[in-house]
């Protein structure tokens, strides 16, 4: 039997341990996410919900809030009482939704007409939620939280999340998210309920450039949201059909226009990527 020296075994020790630690910083975040708690320095999730609300002093959060008082002058252009337009803000919280279904309804528009063009709008929402609730959850996170928290997903919580969510840790992330989109639209609806009545009061001018606002709003968080060329073809195609199916259809011209110019632009697109992979070839 051979005996080491001691300095050899101090050696093959270290070797061992440097050998873990690389290993360690190999392990996913599946594995890897029990740990961050530990490595957080003590904060919790109280800290980490109020350092998300202080997100809504960003300017995407300011000009949001500027155009929801847009949307209370529009809703009061529309007929809609201050109850109406507070319960729409809040259960439905997309403001593109929200000026098509207003919209739809102060045109006349069919009951299955107005369903049909808020739920088209609204399907854009789904590949926000795919995207952001993986980033937001851990093994022990509640379905109920999640399914809660995604009420609160649209453009502006959507880039927040994109942008913020992989500086958190996991376990807190959920908390983060909350404080900025709780917030959010909890200010926005009060925004609604408040600017209903105060944009009455204001001169005609200022009223109209408020109204203004959200249509100016939703164009640019739309196009500087779009990730992928099919989504600003479509959209320039819908800015194009929109007026005319106004003017030919007009209790279907959003419907119309978004069906029809969603489809052109697939069909554009398709072609694009087909010569590009032709070309390549």
């Amino acid at each position: 039997m051979s005996i080491e020296p001691a300095g050899h075994g101090r050696k093959a020790d270290e070797a061992v341990e440097a050998i873990d630690q690389q290993a360690g910083n190999r392990i996913g975040p599946a594995m890897g996410e029990a740990t961050d708690e530990a490595q957080h320095d003590g904060h919790g999730r109280l800290y980490w919900f109020a350092s998300g609300m202080r997100g809504i002093f960003s300017l995407p959060a300011l000009i949001l809030m500027t155009s929801y008082l847009g949307f209370a002058a529009f809703a009061l252009q529309a007929g809609l009482t201050r109850g109406e337009a507070v319960f729409m803000t809040f259960g439905i919280w997309a403001l593109p939704a929200q000026m098509i279904l207003v919209g739809t309804m102060a045109g006349g528009a069919h009951l299955a007409a107005s369903f049909a063009a808020v739920t088209f709008s609204s399907i854009r929402m789904m590949p926000m939620v795919a995207s952001v609730v993986p980033e937001m959850r851990n093994s022990k996170t509640p379905t109920i939280v999640l399914l809660a928290l995604s009420h609160f997903i649209a453009i502006t919580s959507w880039v927040f999340a994109t942008q913020r969510l992989r500086t958190v840790p996991r376990p807190y992330r959920t908390s983060y998210f909350a404080g900025f989109a709780i917030t959010l639209t909890s200010i926005n609806t009060a925004i609604v309920g408040i600017g209903y009545g105060v944009v009455s009061a204001f001169p005609p001018l200022v009223a109209g450039a408020l109204f203004m606002l959200t249509p100016v709003y939703f164009i640019s968080s739309i196009w500087a949201s779009a990730r992928q060329p099919v989504v600003k073809i479509a959209f320039l195609f819908g800015v194009v059909l929109g007026p005319v199916f106004a003017v030919i259809e007009p209790q279907f011209d959003v419907l119309y226009a978004g069906i029809g110019g969603g489809t052109v632009a697939y069909l554009i697109d398709r072609l694009r990527r087909r010569r590009r992979v032709t070309g390549g070839a």
